[in-house]
């Protein structure tokens, strides 16, 4: 089985050094991190991880099940590039003055759909969002008009799939119930038999 891109979504409780114990996963098996984005979700408490990798399908399962032996964990997702709407940020740092004189180089940046961050005497930032392939390719164009710095986020992605992380949950929680989910359910039974 050949090596590929893949997407792991990581839902987790908002806990100090789970980030740690996950990186320490990936370390453990030298599986190369090509991209990681944490950042709440529309769930109060839940944070997600999104991280990108190069790998075997059957590497990926085996990590997000060993990822989920985690606590604070949630569930592990993985996605290939398919099943998922994903972005990038790019931020490019270059001379005000080459800027200023070279309206090549606004065109350039206006095709490439760049915005302006921030201008000052001696550098203007510009800002793109796309897929690798796109913030790459401005680098290209840049250069010749000497780049200063460029930075580019981690990916954040969105399943395809219409249903939502709210679904996800409670279909995790009807599969395996944790000890508060079972004594709940337990509750509910002896509720209805003492309200017969």
């Amino acid at each position: 089985m050949s090596k590929k891109e893949f997407t792991i979504t990581v839902y987790t409780e908002n806990q100090i050094g789970i980030l740690n114990r996950i990186a320490i996963i990936f370390s453990r098996r030298k599986i190369n991190v090509e991209s990681l984005n944490t950042s709440p979700t529309e769930v109060d408490s839940v944070h997600r991880f999104t991280i990108v990798i190069n790998e075997t399908e059957d590497v990926v399962k085996k990590l997000c099940r060993q990822i989920e032996k985690q606590v604070e964990v949630l569930k592990a997702y993985y996605n290939t590039e398919e099943e998922i709407v994903w972005q990038e940020l790019a931020l490019y740092k270059v001379p005000t003055d080459i800027i200023a004189t070279e309206v090549k180089v606004e065109r350039l940046l206006r095709e490439n759909g760049a915005h302006t961050v921030v201008i000052r005497k001696d550098y203007t930032v510009f800002a793109v969002t796309g897929h690798r392939e796109e913030t790459e390719a401005l680098i290209k164009v840049l250069e010749p008009y000497g780049l200063i710095e460029f930075v580019r986020s981690g990916r954040v992605a969105i399943l395809k799939g219409s249903s939502d992380f709210h679904d996800r949950l409670k279909e995790f929680e009807k599969q395996e119930p944790g000890e508060d989910v079972r004594e709940n359910e337990f509750l509910s039974e002896n509720e209805k038999v003492f309200s017969m």
